[in-house]
């Protein structure tokens, strides 16, 4: 297993994201910058003092906002809105500025579980635990022993605890208690894609594999890249088995099983105008890519997942 070198288990504040946040965080920054260190922040963004800092969080994890240390004055870091945040949520050319796609599901999903740093326990849960079933304490048990080899101070098993419960809830809606506000019981938006199914009391959860048919070509492309890129020596081709079995690949994190994604890669030259093609020599079954096109972004073929709202914002512009 390679070593996290930079991990986080809070943050959240015990909130997993609702529907408007995501948007409002990105909104509020590009009228200012260093709105989440501003005494107004609460006022701004219409929600209480924690959930502010969660909304800042889950900005981050999601890669939609990234920090700005150049431009950053008085309390905390000045943020930016990314690539991702303009081509995602911006009102006049953003693909689904309000998140009412389906496809932007599976995205934020990957997007976060894939951030080893803001999002150390998603990571490793999809990556390493395969456990057919577990209950929060024995998952919690799981992620707290391995980060007893991790460098740096100890990490408490309270706070290890709590990131798995907005784990779980950010793919499992919380049961509302008698008496608790609807606001405060409202779901993650990453409860629909089903990944997490709880058992009749809601105590045991175990993850839906299969061939995620619901899943958009699009995304799977955009996330076989990204997860390419992050890869050591830039390599020409990668095996089937090492995207759907290695840690943070897109078959561990879309949690799709091998012989599916060999049906979606069979695809992936017309998929990609010939930027990617699969092949099957003596049992090998391999993902080349064009090293002369290396330059393309993976947001180049991240258009594919949305191609009703990407043909309006060309016309709009």
């Amino acid at each position: 297993m390679s070593e996290l070198t930079a991990y986080t288990f809070s943050g959240h504040e015990t909130f997993p994201f609702r529907y408007p946040w995501l948007k409002k965080g990105y909104d509020a920054v590009r009228e200012n910058d260093a709105v989440f260190g501003r005494d107004d922040a609460i006022a701004t963004l219409g929600v209480g003092k924690n959930m502010v800092r969660s909304i800042r969080h889950w900005c981050l994890a999601s890669g939609l906002l990234e920090e700005d240390r150049a431009t950053g004055e008085g309390r905390g870091i000045a943020l930016r809105p990314s690539k991702l945040g303009d081509w995602l949520l911006s009102d006049e050319t953003g693909r689904d500025p309000y998140q009412e796609d389906p496809a932007t599901l599976w995205l934020l999903h990957w997007q976060i579980a894939s951030n080893r740093r803001r999002a150390t326990t998603w990571y490793w849960t999809f990556s390493y635990f395969n456990s057919p079933e577990f209950t929060i304490d024995h998952l919690a048990g799981a992620v707290h022993k391995w980060t007893q080899t991790l460098p740096g101070k100890e990490v408490a098993f309270s706070s290890v605890r709590r990131d798995v419960e907005v784990f779980v809830h950010t793919y499992v809606p919380t049961r509302a208690a008698r008496g608790v506000m609807v606001e405060d019981s409202i779901g993650c938006p990453l409860v629909e894609l089903g990944l997490l199914e709880a058992s009749s009391d809601a105590k045991t959860f175990g993850f839906r594999r299969g061939s995620q048919d619901d899943l958009p070509d699009g995304i799977l492309i955009y996330a076989t890249l990204l997860y390419w890129n992050s890869l050591e020596g830039a390599p020409a081709s990668l095996s089937v088995s090492d995207l759907a079995r290695r840690p943070g690949s897109p078959g561990r994190l879309f949690k799709i099983d091998e012989s599916s994604l060999i049906s979606r890669y069979e695809q992936a030259e017309s998929l990609t105008n010939g930027y990617l093609t699969y092949n099957e020599t003596a049992g090998l079954k391999q993902l080349f890519r064009d090293t002369k096109r290396l330059k393309l972004s993976p947001l180049d073929f991240l258009e594919q997942a949305y191609p009703a709202q990407a043909s309006v914002g060309r016309t709009a512009k």
